[in-house]
């Protein structure tokens, strides 16, 4: 149409990044019988209440993606990481899912994933220059 205006932004209003996740939600809902994209999040919190690590991603369909994971630094090396995952993993179980896929890079986490049973179905190389990101799958 030549009524159209294409603007590139660069701080996207979370109201305009709704308006897509429910086009694209709407769009498949013929195909899968129910809605995709349910976020879903686990947080640690100190006893000050200050955020330490967390879990976040969405359940879609039958699969947990997991887009953010985060431990503080000082935190690392304890089970804490184990913990968060588990928890959202159980979460997403008791919710119907039955796989769990998630990505990281070579600089990252890629053996405590496999440790957890994950395990590599794609990467890409130079992503960043020099270094990987590889894609992990997880039956759950």
């Amino acid at each position: 149409m030549s009524d159209t205006d294409l603007r590139l932004e660069r701080d996207p209003a979370q109201g305009d990044i709704e308006i897509l996740s429910q086009g694209l939600g709407d769009h498949a809902l013929p195909f899968t019988h129910t809605r995709g994209f349910q976020p879903l999040a686990v947080f640690a919190r100190d006893s000050r209440g200050t955020l330490v690590g967390g879990v976040y991603g969405h359940i879609n369909w039958n699969w947990l993606q997991v887009s953010l994971f985060w431990v503080s630094a000082e935190r690392r090396r304890h089970g804490l990481g184990s913990r968060l995952l588990g928890a959202i993993e159980q979460e997403a179980i008791a919710r119907g899912c039955t796989h769990a896929h998630l990505d990281t890079f070579s600089y990252q986490a890629r053996p405590f994933y496999e440790r957890l049973g994950y395990e590599v179905f794609a990467a890409l190389d130079d992503y960043p220059s020099g270094h990987t990101r590889y894609f992990l799958r997880k039956a759950l």
